[in-house]
C-alpha cells in the first residue's frame, strides 16, 4: 500500500494518509481532512510502500496547498493572540477553573477550537455562548491532559534538552514509580518529574534493561555465598553487574565487591518454580476446604435467619 507520512504543526506524531495519486515530497504543504474539517499539514515522509494492515481505510490527501490556502491559514492564525486574550478575560469574568493552552483554526475559518486543561469538570456553556457572540464563529472547547499541554507548549527538562514529548515522542507510554526504583534513582518528586509535574517519560526508555539485569542479581539484605564466605548484600551495581557484600566478624565490618557470576544465591527463577509447586498443592487441597467453607456458610446463614426472625418477634411484642 502506498502511503505518505503527514505531520501537523505543534505535534510530533506522524499520521499515514493515502497520497491520492499525488507524488509528494518531504516538507510539501497539503490540505487534508480532519475531524474538525479541512486543515493544512506538512509531508514528513514522501510516497513509500507500507505493508501494515489498517482497521479502517486511510483518508486521502485532498490536494496540494495553494498560495491562497497558506495565506488564509496565516490570516486565521494572526487572530490567535486576540482569541486567547478574549477567552482568558471571559474565564475570569465567569470564575471558571480552567486554563487555556492553544487555539486552532480549521481552513474554512468558520470554527475556532480552543484547548484547555482542568482538574475537575467545568460547566462552560455560558463561556461558549459569549465567545460565539464576540468572535462571530462556532466555538469548540477541547479538554486535554497535562502531558498534552507540555507537548504543545514545550519546555526544557532537567537534562537541559527540549522535552521529549515536544521533540520526538508520538504517544505517551505508561510510566510508574517502580521504574525509578529499578534504576536506583532518588524518589524525590522534584528529581523524577518533568515540567508537566508527572513522572518523566525517559524513565521508561531503559526500564526493560534494568528489569532484566535485576532478575539476575540478589535482593538487598539477602544472604549470599561468596569466595570469602557468607555475607549480606548491601548494594547492587546494576550496569556493571556487581554486588557489594557486607561481612561482620565480631566488631569488624568489611565490604567487598563481587561479580554476580562469582556469588551464589537463590535466584528468582528457582523461587518462582517453588511458588508454582506450592500453588499446585493448594489447588489439589481446595475441594475439601471448599466443602468445609460451604458448610460453615450454611450454618452462618441459618443463625442469621434465626436472629432476624427473633428480632421481628421481639418488635411485634
Amino acid at each position: 500500500m502506498e502511503v505518505v507520512g503527514i505531520k501537523f504543526k505543534n505535534n510530533s506524531k506522524v499520521y499515514y494518509f493515502s497520497p491520492n495519486g499525488l507524488n509528494l515530497k518531504e516538507n510539501d504543504a497539503v490540505v487534508v481532512e480532519t475531524p474538525s474539517g479541512l486543515d493544512i499539514a506538512y509531508i514528513k515522509k514522501g510516497n513509500f510502500e507500507l505493508t501494515e494492515d489498517f482497521y479502517e481505510p486511510l483518508k486521502p490527501v485532498v490536494r496540494l496547498a495553494t498560495e491562497k490556502d497558506l495565506m488564509d491559514k496565516e490570516k486565521f492564525m494572526s487572530r490567535r493572540d486576540d482569541v486567547l486574550k478574549t477567552t482568558k478575560e471571559l474565564i475570569l469574568k465567569l470564575s471558571l477553573d480552567m486554563k487555556i493552552v492553544d487555539v486552532e483554526f480549521p481552513l474554512d475559518g468558520q470554527k475556532i477550537i480552543i484547548s484547555y486543561v482542568c482538574e475537575d469538570r467545568v460547566d462552560f456553556r455560558e463561556l461558549v455562548k459569549e465567545l460565539a457572540t464576540v468572535l462571530k464563529a462556532r466555538i469548540e472547547l477541547k479538554q486535554i491532559g497535562i502531558r498534552d499541554q507540555a507537548k504543545i507548549v514545550g519546555g526544557i527538562g532537567i537534562c537541559g534538552q527540549t522535552c521529549c514529548c515536544g521533540r520526538f515522542l508520538d504517544d505517551f507510554n505508561k510510566v510508574s514509580i517502580k521504574m525509578a526504583k529499578n534504576q536506583n534513582l532518588s524518589l524525590n518528586p522534584t528529581k523524577i518529574s518533568g515540567v508537566c509535574g508527572r513522572l518523566m517519560c525517559c524513565l521508561e526508555y531503559e526500564n526493560n534493561t534494568y528489569a532484566e539485569a535485576l532478575e539476575l542479581m540478589p535482593k538487598i539484605n539477602s544472604l549470599v555465598t561468596t569466595p570469602d564466605g557468607e555475607g549480606t548484600v548491601v548494594y547492587n551495581d546494576i550496569l556493571n553487574k556487581k554486588c557489594t557484600v557486607k561481612f561482620i566478624k565480631g566488631d569488624d565490618v568489611k565490604l567487598n565487591d563481587y561479580e554476580v557470576e562469582k556469588i551464589k544465591f537463590n535466584k528468582p527463577a528457582i523461587q518462582k518454580q517453588t511458588d508454582n509447586t506450592s500453588n499446585v498443592k493448594k489447588q489439589e487441597s481446595e475441594p475439601a476446604n471448599n466443602n468445609k467453607t460451604e458448610n460453615a456458610l450454611e450454618k452462618t446463614n441459618k443463625t442469621k435467619k434465626h436472629k432476624k426472625y427473633g428480632k421481628k418477634n421481639n418488635n411485634a411484642k
